[in-house]
Order: structure tokens, then sequence, then C-alpha cells
């Protein structure tokens, strides 16, 4: 998670209205993917580290920095529908998300898919990146 964290610090107030959300997929003991939101919002730090990570995302296990988001604006898939068809065996997730797009929403349909979630991993460390961040309500 530190990792993630440590990916996701330099894009706080870069992003644009999106959180910057660090992303890193380890399996069997090392990263196979890693990644964090793009300038402007896009893509999100999931997007980035299953790109990276491709194939090998099945069974493996990722952690984040901000509750993955259970929808999109623009429509497409969201992170929480993109780490299930990945095939990730666990996700551990450091903050929850308040966002409309998240606020639970990811995490249900991450459990939806049999997924295990673990929240809470290194809250405190992550609570700085998102100290401004106001999202949707």
């Amino acid at each position: 998670m530190r990792r993630a964290i440590a990916l996701a610090a330099p894009g706080v107030g870069a992003t644009g209205e999106n959180p910057s959300v660090g992303c890193v997929i380890v399996k069997a003991g090392a990263i196979v993917g890693e990644g964090a939101t793009g300038p402007g919002g896009r893509p999100h730090g999931e997007e980035v580290a299953l790109d990276a990570a491709g194939a090998a995302a099945k069974g493996a296990v990722a952690y984040v920095t901000l509750e993955p988001c259970g929808e999109r604006s623009t429509g497409g898939a969201s992170c929480g529908e993109r780490l299930a068809r990945a095939g990730v065996a666990r996700v551990v997730i450091a903050a929850a998300d308040a966002s409309i797009l998240a606020a639970g929403r990811g995490l249900q349909r991450l459990r939806d898919a049999g997924i295990p979630v673990e929240t809470g991993l290194l809250a405190d460390e992550a609570a700085g990146l998102y100290a401004a961040y106001r999202p949707r309500a």
C-alpha cells in the first residue's frame, strides 16, 4: 500500500475533479502492474495498473489508495468492474470514497463478484492524499 500511496502523491492537485489514486497489483510476492490517475483525471490508477499487469492480474491482489469507482460519469466500465473482470483474487483499499460514483458502489461490485475486500490499510497515511478532495456527493 505504501507503494500505491507513493504513486498517487505526485498527482494530487493535477487530476481535475478526480482524486489521484495509486494502484499496485501483486502476484506471488511480485509487483505485476502499477499506476496512478493520469493528469486531468483519466485514466484512473486502477486502469493503468490493470493494463500494465495484463493477464497476470488474474489471481493477484490489488492495493488501491481509494475505493474503486462503482460507476463512471462517461458510462464506461467502472474500476470495480474492471478489477472483477480481470479476475483479481482480493482488493485492499486504504480509504473510502464519498463520491456518488463510488460511496460503497465499488466495494459492492467487487463483493458481488465474489472478491474479498479489505478496507482501512494505511488509511491514516492515505488520508493526506484526499484532504482537499471534494467529491460529488
